[in-house]
């Protein structure tokens, strides 16, 4: 008695510490925040349909695969917590074409126009060449020196230095360096073959003028000319930041998306929205919790009590996994917790009317507990295995997140259920069992209102 008493204390104060763990870090800036869904914390919701017009039928499942990895890595590196991208092929009334699309849910992210720009920033990168004469007229005039908007000198720019015909599309390869003397960050350009060949005749021919090289129609540098330059290597060197060099490095590298998309749907969940999602889904966890064990208590009094016990520590554990796996919880994914609640007290179901049994017959308390979790544990393992393989299933083979969300709680909530169930609750019944076997503490041991036989064995 005394050895299950410590070690149920010993679980006590574990759960305790446990829960002040989920309470300490759900303020605002907490390392460990619960992570939540698009539904929950609001977001954006965009639906492309991809052009597969122009590829053989055989390339296109590799071609959306690729579309779906590109999409995703841009996402991930923009830092969009927890984003869904994923591909769809449905069956389409106007062409097999049309049936090819690209979702994106960006939780978080409620302005359209950056959800937008995050997915599609494919900068243009542009070499433009100038004399230095026409350079130095354009530098001494009015339309220079003047003060004007930055869209105006632009375009001057624009006019000013002519196409060359070289773009990023002709970057094999862009790489962060540091310029050796200043250490400054500068932004590397390897060309690829046609602009290395495009490249050698630019600067053959071009000695002594000005390369300007423009950023989506904005000006970066315009440096001149020393020689020609064979190898197809050049540096921009325009006052970057390592932030700024950085992304500039990334955008160029992703260049065009593998297949063209267009933006046929959006969606935005505001914030207020998911943070009604959020309090309802607390206030049912709640109230469910509060009408199980209340349902617990008055049926199956002492075991209930403990087994309600043991639920308030499944939920902590449960909460706390959700903060460290961590588990990107949706609206389904609560109510996949919440049904767990209900069965997680299954187990302990099953082991009291074993118990009531063993009762009915006459046995003693110790051994009317020891048979009701022996011989209801076969039960018990079978249906709970049963779950979970069909909540694996689900989370495997579902095409949404509704559906893998909801089942990863679902296996989660089976797996630690069996823990509280059969250990946690066995513990804690061993501890505060009556030792002796009397019409009270039968009454207290078992369920319902059936008159019990008298013990054979005290």
């Amino acid at each position: 008695m005394l050895k299950h008493r410590a070690k149920a204390f010993y679980i006590v104060v574990i759960a305790a510490l446990v829960g002040y763990f989920v309470y300490a870090t759900n303020a605002p800036g907490a390392r460990f925040p619960f992570k939540l869904g698009l539904d929950l914390s609001g977001g954006t919701h965009l639906v492309y349909q991809a052009d597969v017009s122009k590829l053989a039928p055989a390339d296109i499942s590799a071609s959306m695969a690729a579309l779906k990895d590109d999409v995703e890595r841009r996402i991930n590196i923009f830092g969009v917590s927890e984003p869904l991208i994923q591909t769809e092929q449905a069956a389409a009334l106007s062409s097999k074409e049309a049936a090819y699309k690209l979702i994106v849910e960006l939780p978080g992210v409620t302005n359209v126009d950056e959800a937008v720009k995050a997915i599609g920033a494919t900068p243009n990168l542009e070499f433009r060449v100038a004399t230095a004469n026409d350079l130095k007229t354009f530098s001494s005039s009015k339309e220079a020196t003047a003060t004007t908007a930055p869209e105006t000198k632009n375009a001057a720019y624009l006019a000013l230095f002519k196409p060359t015909g070289l773009t990023g599309a002709m970057v094999g390869k862009a790489s962060l360096q540091f310029n050796p003397t200043t250490n400054q960050p500068v932004v590397g350009l390897t060309m690829n073959n046609d602009g290395r060949v495009l490249f050698d005749t630019l600067t053959k021919n071009h000695t002594g003028d000005y390369i300007g090289i423009f950023l989506d129609g904005v000006l970066i540098e315009a440096p001149v000319v020393r020689e020609e330059i064979p190898n197809g290597q050049a540096q921009i060197t325009g006052g970057f930041t390592v932030e700024t060099a950085q992304t500039l490095v990334r955008n160029i590298n992703f260049g065009a998306l593998p297949i063209p998309v267009t933006l046929i749907s959006t969606q935005t969940i505001g914030p207020t929205l998911g943070a009604e999602a959020v309090k309802g889904g607390i206030e049912t966890g709640v109230i469910a919790f509060i009408l199980i064990g209340l349902f617990l208590v008055l049926w199956y009094r002492l075991p209930g009590l403990v087994a309600t016990v043991a639920l308030a520590i499944y939920a902590a554990i449960m909460l706390a996994l959700f903060k460290l796996i961590p588990v990107t919880l949706t609206a389904a994914g609560i109510a996949g917790f919440i049904i767990t609640i209900g069965m997680a007290v299954d187990a302990n179901i099953l082991i009291f009317e074993r118990m009531k049994e063993e009762l009915l017959r006459g046995r003693g308390i110790w051994d009317a507990m020891h048979e009701g979790f022996a011989r209801a544990w076969p039960s018990i393992r079978d249906s709970n295995v049963s779950s979970i393989i069909t909540g694996f299933i689900l989370y495997k083979f579902g095409s949404t997140s509704i559906v893998t969300g909801f089942a990863l709680v679902f296996v989660i909530g089976v797996l630690v259920s069996l823990f509280t169930a059969i250990t946690v609750s066995r513990l804690f019944l061993y501890s505060v069992a009556p030792s002796k076997t009397t019409k009270l503490s039968q009454f207290l041991i078992s369920n319902g209102f059936r008159r019990h036989k008298p013990p054979t064995n005290v």
